[in-house]
């Protein structure tokens, strides 16, 4: 889907506050004016551009509510599991979520960088590349990254724990969430706890929290000002879905769409579902791709993102790398934003498909990729980890987690990963008990 040419909207507004500046220090007394005319005129365009019309034949293959999208999607699985093995359980979601804290964690540092200048940064501070292990350095190592850890925190010197990141963090709500509410809540109980537990949040997670905080519901919270609403923030909350429903997509895809919901719509939401499936499907196969394609089962056939990810799986075979594989997203994907569900799901894809059930080059493919590596990695490499389980995990990854991981989250800033694991497992089960 091409885009339409941008017209040089940043530049010019920049100019014209600059030269509004330059004007006041030249003595003009009509800057506050001629700026005002301008922000009305900005606000009659916004308001033009919500205005215009969609297109109504796609609209009715993306519907956002859950009979539409189940009404639309293809013969799947559905449900893989028949019972529930606690053992095996831990072991995969352990290996999910190693693997997955490991991605997040080697993106982090270099979140949204240029593949050139992770290149020319990992020649300087003399690491490989695509990166065998965490980084050595950071470039601005006493920085902090979501107002807790230092970016110091995330290289191979300074770890001692699961840094603080926004993809560790929603993974872990998804459990409190699941505990308080139980397996049968829905995204009014997603938008109580988001008022409990977060302090603050990004993008469509940001408009949300705001809208929640003034006092529309959980149902709207994604309605009103919202222009990102199908980028990459809900798929990044994919996974303790699939934690909580092993083996059983549909139900993965379905607690994903009620947490989806409170913040997205459309591809947004899909991308939550697609991968949440997945990641539910990766308990009970043997290859990465053998999970996306169980995934796409439960988002409808029409979407963009069905097509897009049918076009990755397609084309897949033949990208060897990550520099192949940025190239293909960059020529489908002209003018979409880099953080936008679409682009990233690809290049997850690509990940997989590049690195198979090799964790380590799974999530050093994929962050190499760029783009928002941080997510992209974590996603891939919960995937892959959970069909390889903690024994496919190599312990580089994981020994300099302490077996602790942080989060932003108030109150609840300190976890155990062997509490976590035996916290899913309980939810987990209840989920086969109630199924």
């Amino acid at each position: 889907m091409a885009y339409p040419a941008e017209p040089k909207l940043n530049e010019l507004a920049t100019r014209i506050i600059e030269y509004g500046r330059l004007a006041h220090e030249y003595g003009a007394t009509d800057v506050s004016d001629v700026l005002l005319e301008v922000e009305r005129a900005m606000k009659a365009s916004l308001q033009k551009m919500q205005d215009l019309p969609v297109d109504e034949a796609l609209a009715s293959q993306e519907p956002n509510d859950l009979k539409g999208i189940q009404a639309l999607r293809p013969d799947g699985p559905r449900r893989m599991w028949k019972s529930f093995d606690k053992t095996v359980y831990k072991n995969k979601l352990e290996g999910a979520m190693l693997a997955r804290f490991a991605g997040c964690t080697l993106g982090a540092p270099v979140e949204l960088w240029g593949v050139d200048e992770m290149k020319s940064w990992a020649e300087y501070i003399g690491d490989h590349f695509p990166p065998q292990n965490y980084w050595s350095k950071a470039k601005t190592p006493n920085h902090l990254r979501y107002r807790k850890s230092t970016f110091y925190e995330y290289t191979l010197e300074g770890l001692n724990c699961v840094p603080v990141d926004d993809d560790v963090t929603y993974t872990i709500l998804g459990l409190l969430i699941a505990e308080e509410h139980g397996t049968h809540f829905t995204t009014e109980d997603v938008g109580k706890s988001w008022l409990k537990y977060l302090p603050y949040a990004c993008t469509a997670e940001e408009v949300a929290l705001l809208n929640l905080k003034a006092g529309r519901t959980a149902m709207e919270a994604a309605d009103v000002n919202n222009p990102y609403c199908q980028w990459i923030g809900a798929d990044i909350r994919s996974d303790p879905w699939a934690y909580i429903a092993p083996g059983i997509p549909s139900k993965a895809a379905e607690y994903a769409y009620r947490d989806a919901y409170l913040s997205h719509r459309r591809n947004g939401i899909y991308g939550e579902m697609f991968f949440s499936a997945a990641q539910a499907a990766a308990f009970e196969v043997d290859h990465p791709v053998d999970a996306l394609r169980i995934g796409l089962t439960e988002i409808p056939r029409g979407c963009n993102l069905y097509k897009d990810i049918e076009w990755a799986l397609s084309i897949g075979k033949d990208i060897r790398n990550y520099a192949e594989a940025r190239e293909a997203v960059n020529n489908r994907f002209k003018g979409m934003h880099s953080v936008h569900t679409n682009n990233n799901a690809c290049l997850t894809v690509f990940g997989l498909m590049i690195g198979g059930t090799d964790v380590s080059k799974v999530i050093s493919e994929t962050v190499a990729m760029g783009l928002d590596n941080d997510c992209t990695a974590a996603t891939a490499g919960s995937i892959v980890g959970a069909i390889v389980g903690k024994e496919g995990v190599p312990a580089h990854w994981y020994a300099p987690f302490h077996d602790t991981v942080k989060t932003y989250m108030i109150g609840k800033e300190t976890f155990k990963i062997s509490d976590l694991v035996e916290r899913f497992a309980a939810v987990a089960e209840q989920t086969f008990n109630d199924a």
